[in-house]
């Protein structure tokens, strides 16, 4: 019989220790980077950082940020933890650390949306760990994946038609694309989200949201934002993060020039190019709906990313751990209520 291997549990203070391990997992993106939690740092937000290590090697990682919410305070673990989840052991050691620092901090529940695709498995492994599914997404949990090992003929031949002529339509409109990593243009791009948001009816980001996000990734050049031009008139945007394996459309704007003029899928090309030139395999559109959901506002949208012949991945939803059974109870109402009248 094989003795179980000793566990050390550490809060994590090398953010290259930390990187290393998280981009050595192709499934891995930047909402478990140590760049990401220096965001939440920056608005005043408490975090934790823990790291799992047997024989002196690290085996398991998560990063979470405290949400002092009025719904319910609580730990929010994006995109992790970041672990062998075959290793019954390992597992079962993370998550007591998980609820261990829940409680800590005087939260009514974690919330966790792990980078685990959805399977009638992995949704029994979170059944028997205890965890119940939330009322409220935590992040994309259908996204659409472009595979980048792929040619830029073949990424071209199984795009749309429709997306084929627009690029065309650019190049005769001479389109032409900047980018910068300075973290004082993300201004420009508030005030177009502004439009933007009120032309596709979301909530917009504040600009210091925005702007501190940018500024943790730029210096590292992780955070790149591009920009469409016609005659020196802005058309589209994009807020772009590379870290691992991954290139993230992270945030996308237009102005109503733009739509007429198609800059957008120019935006993409040239990201995906750049993406290659690093060696990252994966292009991730992020949120997608269900095609058959035409009166989802974000229809359009997901019309526009499966335009590029993604692959559809669905994650396992986000789940809670919950701590304080009475007090989650307002939590659930809350957040049921909010679904609804968002239309998310």
């Amino acid at each position: 019989m094989n003795k179980a291997k000793k566990t050390e549990i550490i809060t994590a203070t090398s953010a290259a220790e930390w990187d290393k391990f998280v981009t050595s997992h192709p499934e891995a993106n930047f909402l478990q980077s140590w760049q990401f939690y220096d965001f939440h740092l920056s608005r005043g937000n408490q975090v934790v950082r823990r790291l799992f290590k047997q024989d002196g090697k690290i085996v398991a990682a998560y990063a979470g940020v405290v949400e002092n919410a009025k719904r319910g305070r609580h730990l929010a673990i994006a995109g992790g933890p970041i672990l062998d989840w075959q290793d019954q052991p390992l597992v079962k050691a993370v998550f007591a650390d998980i609820k261990q620092l829940g409680t800590e901090h005087h939260c009514v529940f974690v919330r966790v949306r792990p980078q685990l695709e959805l399977s009638q498995q992995a949704l029994q492994q979170f059944a028997k760990l205890g965890l119940k599914k939330a009322p409220m997404y935590l992040s994309v949990e259908f996204a659409g994946i472009l595979d980048l090992t792929k040619t830029e003929d073949e990424i071209l031949v199984g795009m749309r038609q429709r997306l084929r002529r627009a690029l065309r339509k650019a190049a005769k409109n001479n389109i032409t694309i900047e980018t910068s990593t300075d973290p004082k243009d993300i201004h420009t791009f508030y005030q177009i989200q502004l439009q933007t948001a009120k032309r596709h009816d979301f909530f917009a980001f504040s600009e210091d949201f925005l702007t501190k996000q940018f500024a943790a990734f730029a210096p590292h050049g992780q955070a790149v934002l591009y920009t469409a031009k016609h005659q020196g008139e802005i058309l589209a945007q994009n807020f772009m993060i590379f870290y691992g394996n991954e290139a993230s459309y992270h945030y996308g704007v237009s102005s109503e020039l733009g739509t007429k003029l198609s800059g957008a899928p120019l935006l993409h090309l040239q990201a995906m190019r750049d993406a290659r030139e690093r060696g990252i395999k994966r292009y991730n559109f992020w949120g997608i709906v269900d095609e058959n959901d035409t009166k989802h506002r974000f229809y359009g949208v997901s019309v526009f990313k499966r335009g590029f012949g993604v692959q559809e991945l669905k994650y396992l939803p986000a789940h809670d751990l919950i701590l304080q059974p009475l007090a989650y109870q307002k939590t659930k109402i809350i957040e049921t209520v909010r679904k609804k009248l968002r239309h998310v």
